[in-house]
Order: C-alpha cells, then structure tokens, then sequence
C-alpha cells in the first residue's frame, strides 16, 4: 500500500532534528558535534539525535562530555546500541526520538560538512519538497579527489535503484538525506536492513510514497581514506546490488499483498 505524502506547502516548519549514527568514530564524534551545534539551520529550533552503535573506543564517552559541557545551549539526546549493527539499524532506533518537522542524516566523520545545511534545508521550507538529497555528483562545491572505483560504484548503484524506482537521482548512495518529519517517522516502522543497505531502501520506500516531492542539491564532499577510518567496502557494493533488487522487487511484492 502507498503512502500519501500531503502537499508540503500546506506545512509550517519550527523544528529540525539531526540524526547522528556513530561507530568508532572517537576520532571525529567532537568536532562533528561542535560543527552540527554551530551549524546555521535557517531560524529552526535544532535537536540532536546521537546514536552510538556499539562503538569499542571513546566515542560514546566523548559524545556524553560534550553534550554535558553544551547541555544548556544545545538539546542533544544520546543513545546507545549494546552492540554493534550498522548504520541502518542506529538510524531506525534514532528516529522514534526525534521531534523535528524536518530531519536529516549526519555521518559522524567530517566528510559531509554541516555548513550545507541551508542548501538541503531550503526546498522543504520553501514547500516544494517532501524529501532531499544532497547529491556528491552535481555540485560545483569543493570536492575531494580520491577514489576512483567508488565513484564508478556509486554512479552505478544509483543508475541500477533508477530503473527500478523511476526517480533520476544522481547519488542514491548520498549521505546527507532530508525528510520531512512526520514521513520518516511513518516510514521508520517498516525499514529492515541494519547496514548500508539503508540507502536502497529508503530509496525504494520513498519511490512507492504517492506524490511524493524529492528534489536534489549539490554538497560539497571531503572523503576519507581507510587509513582514515572510512568503513564502507567492496562487499557493501556487492551487497548493496542485492539489497536493490530484494526492496524494489520482493520487498515491494510483499509489501502489497
């Protein structure tokens, strides 16, 4: 059954919740939270959503301390997983906790930057838009050159979800996603897969919602070698063929029995 998205126009926005899943990320988890604190958010009142996934280092003590230190400033709301499970499953336990009318996912290294904000924000507060993307690949932004079978990857995920779904994205994999609140909550409830596969399928979720209004913004990109800490591989491209297919085909199938 297809959910109803209503006309965004209707919609008056006052809120803004930041989703922030993390693993092992003690490296970078202060200086995400000081820039998402520090971020311009358009007028919004702002929330953050912290989940940490098991992490084995300091990043959960270093999330609490800096909430602790901000607490009076800034409503920062901490969770944790007891161990780890991947992105996809930190982020569908963060959203029952978010209040915002507009929520957004932040990674929790420094390759997305949170002075984009204003860009991904402003086609829902202008009501032309239920959902946005922040596209890697249609960005005239600052760009860091680094590999490129990723691209090549991406490029090619995004092209195999568009035949499936019928939407033109240029950067399905994208992780700057924005939503309007109340849709993601709707649609948390039936999101499934615990990894990266959280991309195709909240892809081909959104592409079943009637009249849906997605839209794409250019972001800048300052990608992170694996000597860095970045975590996603060639067996999550792999995977994420698969995860493509299973939410476009049988998922779907199911779905509208």
């Amino acid at each position: 059954m297809k959910q109803s998205s209503s006309s965004p126009k209707s919609k008056r926005f006052k809120s803004f919740s930041i989703i922030i899943p993390a693993y092992n990320e003690a490296a970078t988890i202060q200086e995400i939270l000081r820039r998402v604190k520090t971020s311009n958010v358009c007028g919004l009142k702002k929330e953050i959503v912290f989940v940490d996934d098991g992490s084995s280092d300091d990043t959960l003590q270093l999330a609490c301390a800096f909430a602790k230190q901000t607490h009076k400033r800034t409503n920062i709301r901490l969770l944790r997983l007891e161990k780890n499970m991947g992105k996809g499953a930190a982020i569908q336990a963060a959203i029952p906790h978010t209040n915002g009318d507009i929520v957004l996912l932040q990674d929790a290294d420094l390759e997305y930057n949170p002075r984009d904000y204003p860009a991904l924000l402003t086609p829902i507060l202008e009501g032309i838009a239920d959902v946005v993307y922040g596209s890697r690949f249609i960005s005239p932004q600052p760009h860091r050159v680094l590999f490129f079978w990723h691209y090549v990857a991406n490029r090619t995920l995004t092209t195999i979800s568009n035949m499936f779904t019928n939407l033109n994205l240029t950067d399905m994999e994208t992780g700057y996603k924005v939503f309007d609140g109340e849709l993601i909550r709707g649609l948390g409830p039936r999101l499934q897969s615990n990894r990266f596969g959280f991309e195709p399928e909240i892809t081909a979720l959104l592409a079943r919602v009637k009249e849906i209004h997605i839209y794409e913004v250019g972001i800048s990109y300052a990608g992170r070698t694996y000597a860095q800490g970045k975590k996603i591989g060639a067996k999550d491209g792999f995977a994420a063929f698969f995860q493509i297919l299973y939410y476009n085909l049988l998922h779907a199938f199911f779905s509208r029995r």
